[in-house]
């Protein structure tokens, strides 16, 4: 059982943010942002991700998003301006006094470790989970599909394409009304701004998982990318521990 230990700081207009940490305090730092609807307990820890990268000599840190898991899902929409998913990483960032660490995100996560670069962080290595070239670039229309899950909640029906969003939502006991206000402070991410990217860069992504693109189009896009496949599909890729194994090959 991977030991983890949480704090709380304090976000954006004082949102509760939790941040999950394992492994060694004195290795390189690795903060993790998971994806949407998830938590750091189902993106991380649950199948034993987390526990590979702090076996590979990792400080594992990983927050839960606001709206997610066990930070708090305010209702105020000034509580949601644009990026404010950048802004909680910043605190974060700062709070824990890192300066040299290492930085991956998955799906949301993997957009918000991207702005969060394009807005000065500078972590040593990027690392861009379940993420393709048009997922950054396209994210207003893939937003659109999550509005829709969470306004057609509990009439969508099997076959339905929000079926899935909706049967997440309901396992992982989704703030609907905050997960709302969040969707619309992500904005796209153009691919000229890649350029900017100048770290090395590991864009891992399920074999069959396209629901933001193509991750081998996004590696070639950065300056620095490198592609990796992994089994799975945007679901279930992080089920799989080759996903921390790449993830754990790349950052050494």
């Amino acid at each position: 059982m991977t030991d983890i230990q949480t704090t709380f700081v304090e976000g954006f207009g004082g949102a509760k943010l939790a941040v999950h940490r394992t492994g060694d305090v004195g290795g390189r730092p690795l903060l993790l942002l998971h994806g949407l609807f998830s938590s750091a307990q189902v993106n991380w820890i649950k199948f034993g991700n987390a526990a590979i990268l702090a076996g590979a000599g990792f400080d594992v840190i990983m927050p839960d998003l606001r709206a997610h898991g066990e930070s708090d899902a305010p209702h105020d929409p000034a509580t949601y301006p644009s990026d404010v998913l950048v802004r909680d990483l910043q605190v974060v960032v700062a709070e824990l006094g890192l300066s040299n660490y290492d930085l991956g995100g998955f799906s949301l996560g993997a957009r918000t470790a991207v702005r969060g670069v394009l807005a000065g962080l500078t972590p040593r290595r990027l690392v861009l989970g379940g993420m393709g070239l048009t997922g950054l670039s396209g994210w207003t229309r893939r937003s659109a599909h999550f509005v829709d899950a969470i306004d057609r909640f509990g009439t969508i029906e099997r076959g339905d394409k929000a079926f899935v969003a909706q049967a997440f939502m309901k396992s992982m006991k989704i703030d609907r009304v905050a997960a709302r206000l969040l969707l619309g402070s992500v904005d796209d991410t153009k691919q000229e701004a890649l350029a900017q990217i100048g770290m090395p860069t590991l864009c891992v992504c399920g074999a069959d998982d396209q629901d933001n693109g193509s991750a081998p189009e996004l590696a070639a896009a950065l300056p620095s990318g490198t592609y990796a496949e992994v089994p799975g599909n945007h679901m279930s890729s992080v089920t799989f521990k080759d996903f921390g194994r790449a993830i754990a090959n790349f950052l050494e």
